[in-house]
This record gives C-alpha cells, structure tokens and sequence, in this order.
C-alpha cells in the first residue's frame, strides 16, 4: 500500500473539511432576520448546518486519528485484532481502525 498517496488522500480531505466547517459557522453567525416566519425558517437551515457540522468534525477526528497511525506505523493494523486491515478496505474506508471482521 502506497501511504503517502493514502496520507495525500486524507490531508486533501481533511483541508476540504476544514473549508466546509469555516463556512457553515460564517452561515451560522448570520444574524437573524426580523419576521417570525422567515426565523423559523432560518431556525431549521441552522439546525441542518450544526448538524452537517457535527458530521464534518467527527471525519476530521477520524482523518486526524488515520494521520496519526500515519506517523506512528500502526496504520493498516486492526486496533483491535492486531492483524492487518485489507487494502481494499483502506481504499473504500482510509480512516478504518478496525478490519472488517472487527468491524
């Protein structure tokens, strides 16, 4: 397994992520308007932004974990079982700790 490409991979994710939670809290900080009607309906775009925030935060603990087994040497390894996680899993899932029977 190539793990700068997987490393390269993971940082470009990571910084797109980054983008994205920059932007959902510049939304987020935008004052409310004045009618009742159009609150409530900025109220519910609010709820979905700090949702898809929350979402985002936890793939960048995710990414920043997988970076971390990066440096460490351990990425590739089952956190669990020890034994080696599939290429192919990485592929589909670069930040997996876990192989698939673990999982």
């Amino acid at each position: 397994m190539d793990l700068t490409a997987q490393e390269t991979l993971l940082r470009n994710r990571r910084a797109e992520l980054a983008d994205d939670l920059v932007e959902i809290e510049d939304k987020l900080d935008d004052p409310m308007p004045k009618d009742w009607e159009d609150r409530a309906s900025e109220r519910q775009g609010d709820e979905v932004l700090e949702s898809l925030g929350k979402a985002d935060l936890e793939e960048l603990r995710r990414i920043d974990a997988a970076l971390g087994r990066i440096a460490d040497g351990s990425y590739g390894i089952c956190a669990k079982c020890g034994d080696a996680i599939s290429e192919d899993r990485l592929n589909a899932v670069p930040t997996a700790a876990l192989c698939r029977n673990c999982a």
